[in-house]
């Protein structure tokens, strides 16, 4: 699998109009870059982004390329993770994305849910699409990386998306990666550039960041700037230095990003300026925030922690 994968929540319109020309243009330029994974969900445009995407993919062969897409998560404060709603929502997402299969099926943000109900009546019934080759490997996505351990310890999960957690500013994803490899379990490492936080315009004003968070990370990259460059590069730079992980997740809404995010992720790594933004980062290092229901914000006891992630090898 290429070093990166396409995020289209772009393509429906996320982040700001998209020509359904620019949309195709984004995919077709990214398959032609060597990027074989593309990640979608439902919620992305609310079912737009799947839309435009099998759009897009019209005449491209099925084979040259993997498709991830998610259950789950449908409306900003919309979840459910019933059985029933799970399987409709695949048979929806085949249909938008014109194929008869998925590569990768994932329970979106499951922190928002009961993970009593994804271990026991979730993932069951995904694995039964799964047995009917509807979808390939099945998955959790999520923030708080306690919501991911809880669940991947006590079922079976061939991925896991883990977004905002290795990044120049957060690391905490790496110190779960000995386990997680160990178990088989491959991982995706979403959102590099902290959902905008690692930008040079900076995140959008929805962003949950505290302001402590934002200014380090406003100093970071005006810091690269005077040095002739852009955070951006940086963090794709380090992002994709992580031991173990499939593929890292970046998104983009035109063929120009996509171009730029290939070339900058292959280039090596910067370690001298890293050390530079490290030091301005230092006071903010791992700092996040909350998101999705308490309980599932913090280790639940015994067996819950890194050693106790299980998985399944070469998931997909």
């Amino acid at each position: 699998m290429s070093a990166l994968a396409l995020g289209a929540a772009a393509l429906g319109g996320e982040y700001g109009p998209i020509a359904p020309e620019t949309a195709r243009a984004t995919v077709r330029t990214a398959l032609d870059a060597g990027i074989t994974l593309i990640d979608v969900s439902p919620y992305y445009g609310r079912t737009a982004a799947e839309t435009v995407l099998g759009d897009a993919l019209r005449g491209v062969p099925r084979g040259s390329y993997r498709l991830a897409s998610k259950v789950g998560r449908y409306d900003v404060d919309v979840f459910d993770f019933s059985a029933d709603r799970v399987v409709r929502s695949v048979e929806e997402s085949l249909r938008r994305l014109r194929t008869d299969h998925l590569d990768l099926i994932q329970c979106h943000d499951i922190e928002f849910g009961s993970l009593d109900q994804i271990v026991e009546e979730t993932l069951p019934a995904l694995r039964g699409l799964q047995e009917k080759g509807l979808v390939g490997a099945v998955g959790i996505t999520g923030f708080p990386l306690p919501a991911l351990v809880s669940v991947a310890r006590r079922a079976p999960v061939d991925t896991v998306l883990s977004y905002c957690h290795y990044t120049l500013q957060n690391r905490t994803l790496g110190e779960r990666m000995p386990f997680i490899g160990e178990r088989g379990i491959e991982v995706l490492n979403a959102s590099p550039l902290g959902m905008g936080l690692l930008t040079d315009s900076g995140p959008p004003g929805w962003h949950p960041a505290p302001a402590a968070l934002r200014e380090a990370c406003g100093r970071a990259a005006e810091f690269c700037r005077q040095q002739g460059t852009s955070i951006v590069r940086l963090a794709l730079q380090f992002a994709v230095t992580l031991p173990g992980v499939a593929a890292t997740i970046v998104g983009a809404a035109d063929p120009e990003s996509v171009r730029r995010n290939a070339e900058w992720a292959a280039e090596p790594l910067d370690t001298g300026l890293l050390a530079a933004v490290d030091e301005i980062l230092a006071d903010v290092r791992d700092e996040e925030w909350p998101v999705g229901r308490p309980e599932n914000r913090v280790e639940a006891g015994p067996g819950t922690g890194p050693e106790s992630w299980t998985g399944k090898q070469n998931a997909f």
